[in-house]
């Protein structure tokens, strides 16, 4: 497959995931053709949403969005997936921690906004932290589920479990009742809405004991933004077989629905080389992975039952290692790149 590279500079800083524009009162207020949603990593959501426009005359731009999360401003960090459900962009925090760990409750976030306000003035963002009750419902449906994972390692369940029930004792912290010393650190880095409404969080951390990378069904994300707030519920989990090579370790990198139903991912690395990675300091294997565009269907059967999905390869995207989203939109395929201090689309 041959790329095009369009480069941006969206305030000094890298990509996550790759949303395709659905309003088109937006598209028309920048007198764009096409456009994609990206989040910048690190920061408070409300200062890292981005736009990636195609102008009708076929130049390329992108806009940081103004965004206000009014009490919530400044309190969430590392927003890593993006996703479309009744009119509204929901932004994912990955659940983790730093390279080193421990986990950090900031990350532990769910946003959303009206995609149609960002076509005028700042955007209202609506931002629920749920203090770790997401990886307690994910950690539970994976426990219940017949899939063998692959054991986090001493050095991470030390790091990231250990540490964090040790901070949070020591500062009082209620959210220490929902983590357990047997826990997986979740990381993640894709979602997606089903036509029901329930979202697939796919994750980069955990994966199963061959290699392969973990889908969790979560219902009632959207119960989280109502008067009457009801935290989601895990339905359970899912594996994606046939696209991780023998002796790899693939997570989920990102994943988009695609107009016949099914879904399209990109799968790669379990996390970052030459960071500090406790994790890869634990499972070595899991660095040195270039990413793979791929697609999957949901079949029958409960998810609760760990059931498995058949994945198809659609692209080797080596030697990319850090393909961070994917969009396929008017027969093209669209990825963006964690790339240092700039934004890089790259158009199939």
């Amino acid at each position: 497959m041959t790329l095009r590279l369009v480069e941006f500079v969206v305030a000094g800083n890298e990509a996550s995931d790759l949303l395709p524009v659905r309003s088109a009162a937006l598209l028309r207020a920048y007198g764009a053709r096409r456009g994609f949603w990206t989040v910048l990593d690190e920061g408070p959501v409300e200062r890292c949403l981005a736009l990636l426009l195609e102008r009708e005359d076929g130049e390329w731009t992108a806009l940081h969005v103004l965004a206000d999360a009014g009490v919530e401003n400044g309190r969430t960090e590392d927003g890593e997936a993006l996703a479309h459900h009744d009119g509204w962009v929901y932004v994912f925090g990955s659940h983790f921690g730093s390279k080193a760990g421990p986990l950090r409750p900031r990350r532990a976030f769910v946003a959303r906004f009206r995609e149609d306000d960002a076509a005028a003035g700042p955007v209202p963002v609506h931002v629920v932290r749920n203090s770790f009750r997401l990886h307690r419902a994910v950690n539970d449906a994976l426990a219940a589920s017949p899939l063998t994972l692959l054991p986090a390692g001493e050095r991470v369940r030390e790091r990231f479990i250990v540490e964090t029930l040790a901070r949070g004792t020591v500062r009082e912290k209620s959210w220490v009742s929902r983590l357990a010393p047997d826990d997986l650190p979740l990381n993640v880095e894709a979602a997606a809405f089903t036509p029901t409404g329930t979202v697939l969080l796919g994750l980069r951390f955990p994966v199963t004991d061959a290699g392969e990378p973990i889908l969790v069904e979560v219902a009632g994300v959207p119960g989280m933004f109502t008067a009457d707030r009801a935290w989601p519920r895990a339905l359970g989990a899912y594996v994606l077989t046939g696209v991780t090579p023998p002796g790899q370790l693939t997570g989920f990198r990102a994943i988009t629905p695609t107009v016949d139903g099914g879904y399209a991912a990109v799968i790669g690395s379990i996390d970052a080389l030459g960071k500090g990675s406790v994790l890869l300091d634990d499972h070595p294997g899991g660095g040195e992975v270039t990413s793979r565009h791929v697609r999957f269907r949901l079949t029958g059967g409960e998810a609760g039952d760990g059931r498995r999905l058949v994945g198809e390869q659609v692209a080797d995207l080596a030697p990319f290692h850090h393909v961070e989203g994917v969009a396929e939109l008017d027969g093209r395929s669209f990825y963006v790149t964690d790339e240092d201090h700039r934004v890089a689309l790259w158009v199939g």
